[in-house]
């Protein structure tokens, strides 16, 4: 316990995992998991946890890192490259990431994430060029310039009652090109958006949206410990009896991608009808699409059966895996899933 208390980053991933569900105190709810479906050998990206101990820290140090964390977290991110065979800023073939909050108990939306972290200028090209498609690539840089600029540097609606300004820039392109959804915006329409939205966090912030990656990082990861203290988390923990000082933990995670076409895709699922305890697996999916498209509610989700007919094989491999975890848990499971 004196060695696990002094380490502040744990690795998972398929060619070694660092920790397991037993850490759940340390690694949070979603690390200590992950770690586990690690060690039972199920297709969960490469990652790293950084432990709720730190978090205490964070806020203590007003957001910034304590001494030494960059260092750990720079062996973790190296793990994960050579998991993937990608690079954290590498213009060819670049590694983006997830940043996501994981307390030791489920506190469903009140802390924050990033996805597709490690996006530039740079980086755009290399995606583009990798996946093949322009489309897929500038998707995702424009998903990932809004979430930053809501989560990192705070630049949300003016007023409560107030439009999000990105919001409003992704509507007046769909208006203009006479379309119901940025799924059928193109790659110029994707590119012209991110324009836009990066001239909004110039206006408002008064400094350019960071180009480096690791930049990128590091402000995303301080933006989820202190999202332990925002008024959401502090009211929900007052609700719930949840101690203040348990903090959470920060989870980077390699990207899988769900909006990478019509044969991608992102959904939720549970093991057993939650409603009535029936044995059937039971959820929704939404294709071409990321995570936070399913909690936005902007698009209509269907039926997680229907991946029988459109989907075979990942049905198939879905079906493996959540029996696998009720078994293994000995409960009902609640599962989140990308089809890349």
């Amino acid at each position: 316990m004196t060695a696990r208390g002094k380490r502040r980053v744990w690795s998972f991933g398929p060619r070694g995992t660092d920790g397991d569900r037993s850490l759940r105190d340390l690694l949070g709810g979603k690390g200590a998991n992950l770690a586990e479906m690690c060690r039972l050998g199920l297709p969960v990206p490469p990652g790293f946890t950084i432990s709720t101990a730190v978090c205490a820290e964070y806020v203590a140090r007003g957001g910034s890192p304590p001494p030494g964390l960059e260092a750990e977290i720079a062996r973790a991110l190296r793990r994960v490259e050579q998991e993937t065979g990608k690079r954290f800023g590498d213009g060819a073939n670049p590694l983006l990431v997830s940043v996501r909050s994981g307390a030791r108990v489920s506190m469903p939306g009140m802390m924050d994430t990033v996805l597709n972290l490690g996006l530039c200028d740079e980086t755009v090209r290399g995606l583009a060029a990798k996946s093949g498609s322009e489309r897929f690539a500038w998707d995702a840089y424009r998903r990932f310039v809004q979430m930053y600029a809501d989560v990192v540097l705070g630049l949300k609606a003016e007023r409560e009652t107030g439009a999000d300004p990105f919001a409003a820039i992704l509507e007046r392109r769909e208006r203009a090109r006479g379309v119901q959804a940025d799924t059928a915006l193109d790659a110029d329409d994707l590119r012209a958006i991110v324009a836009e939205f990066k001239a909004v966090v110039a206006e408002r912030s008064e400094v350019p949206f960071p180009e480096d990656p690791r930049e990128q990082l590091r402000g995303a990861i301080a933006a989820v410990f202190r999202s332990w203290e925002n008024e959401r988390a502090v009211a929900y923990r007052a609700l719930n009896r949840i101690p203040g000082d348990w903090g959470t933990a920060v989870n980077v995670v390699a990207m899988v991608f769900g909006n990478l076409g019509t044969t991608s895709g992102t959904g939720v699922a549970f093991t057993r009808d939650p409603a009535t305890g029936e044995k059937r697996f039971y959820g929704e999916v939404l294709m071409n699409a990321q995570g936070e498209d399913v909690v936005a509610g902007l698009r209509t989700p269907l039926p997680v059966e229907t991946l029988a007919q459109t989907s075979p094989r990942a049905w198939r491999e879905l079906q493996r895996i959540q029996k696998l975890l009720e078994r293994h848990y000995r409960d009902m499971q609640d599962v989140e899933f990308t089809i890349e």
